[in-house]
């Protein structure tokens, strides 16, 4: 459950940016700060709220405090009604697992939950002000760059790889089949027979077949063995490249408990173009297996992988199969990778119907 908030949770983006919030909210981290400007930057607004703002102070800011900030909260009206929730497994990620997992993702100077309204905020470095560069599914990404962010999973695996100490942590319990319960047949109709849709091969166009494979995944992840801390929504446009231009992670709404491969397999596909990876995806297994006993785990039999794999491909055209609110042609660029991929190595029958 959300611990008590050491101070409130703003409910608003003009609170959030306020110095005397952020001073009372740093303070603990950051002692005697004393923030005295802040000048707001961009926002979007979506489900969730991204607002960046840079910090002065009279005196100097603390050392380890960059001056350029962006919070993360749920300030819409959308956020407020119907998502605040979603919020909980992101900032329980930033504040008890990202420093321990040794996972590339953004810094974080504050996260936290107000327990009436469950409404959870972090604020992290603004990575774009030190460079950095936010992708999508349109984004040119290589090989190269997959086998590093697969790197990146693997420390994060590895780190809670069947670890009992989060397996009973609340907020990282399997939600897999939650998704299916809220989005199901009608939303993978809405795609495929759009133009959103085109490029899904017709063997695997059926959406009541693909939401019946994604039950039973569901029902079989609950007692799948070996399980780790995943991040659960391994796609592209979740990923950033830093100012030295590695991959990292980013959006952790999906975080919980389970098999690696829900990670592995939809990350292969949803990063690369169909050729790059018919091309490359043994490879990238492999070297994601090497990653995972270069961090001290001994990794799964090339059968499970390549079973595995299948599982993840299947997972990932799943949730592309029921988004909706996306740009179009992002979605179009996803389902068409991973349609394509769940076509060659149907993945349909990799589950029990």
């Amino acid at each position: 459950m959300p611990h008590q908030a050491t101070v409130p949770v703003p409910s608003t983006t003009t609170e959030l940016m306020s110095p005397e919030w952020l001073n009372s909210a740093l303070a603990p981290r950051f002692p005697g700060i004393r923030i005295t400007g802040v000048t707001p930057g961009p926002v979007v607004n979506r489900v969730s709220t991204n607002v960046r703002f840079h910090i002065e102070s009279a005196e100097g800011l603390p050392g380890g405090l960059s001056p350029d900030l962006c919070g993360k909260g749920y300030f819409s009206d959308i956020g407020v009604w119907d998502a605040r929730g979603t919020g909980i497994p992101e900032v329980s990620f930033y504040r008890h697992l990202a420093a321990t997992s040794g996972v590339r993702t953004l810094p974080s100077v504050y996260a936290d939950i107000d327990p009436e309204t469950r409404h959870g905020v972090v604020i992290t470095e603004d990575v774009v002000a030190q460079g950095g560069r936010f992708l999508d599914a349109l984004s040119d990404y290589t090989p190269e760059q997959t086998a590093q962010s697969l790197g990146e999973f693997a420390k994060l695996h590895a780190a809670t790889w069947g670890d009992a100490t989060v397996a009973a942590a609340e907020w990282l319990a399997p939600r897999l089949g939650a998704i299916a319960v809220h989005r199901g047949v009608k939303d993978i109709r809405a795609n495929f027979e759009s133009e959103i849709g085109a490029g899904v091969p017709d063997e695997v166009r059926d959406a009541e077949r693909l939401y019946a494979a994604y039950r039973a995944l569901a029902e079989q992840t609950l007692t799948a063995s070996p399980w780790s801390v995943i991040h659960g929504d391994a796609h592209v446009g979740n990923l950033y490249l830093d100012g030295a231009g590695r991959p990292s992670l980013v959006d952790w709404q999906l975080v919980q408990r389970g098999p690696w491969y829900l990670d592995v397999g939809y990350h292969i596909v949803s990063t690369l173009t169909v050729e790059d990876r018919r091309r490359t995806e043994k490879d990238l297994l492999r070297h994601y297996l090497d990653s995972l006993r270069a961090n001290g785990v001994e990794p799964p039999s090339w059968d499970e992988v390549r079973l595995g794999f299948r599982r993840g491909i299947l997972y990932g055209f799943y949730l592309w199969g029921v988004t909706q609110k996306v740009a179009p042609e992002i979605t179009s660029a996803l389902l068409r990778r991973l349609g394509i991929a769940a076509s060659e190595h149907e993945s349909f029958t990799s589950v029990a119907p």
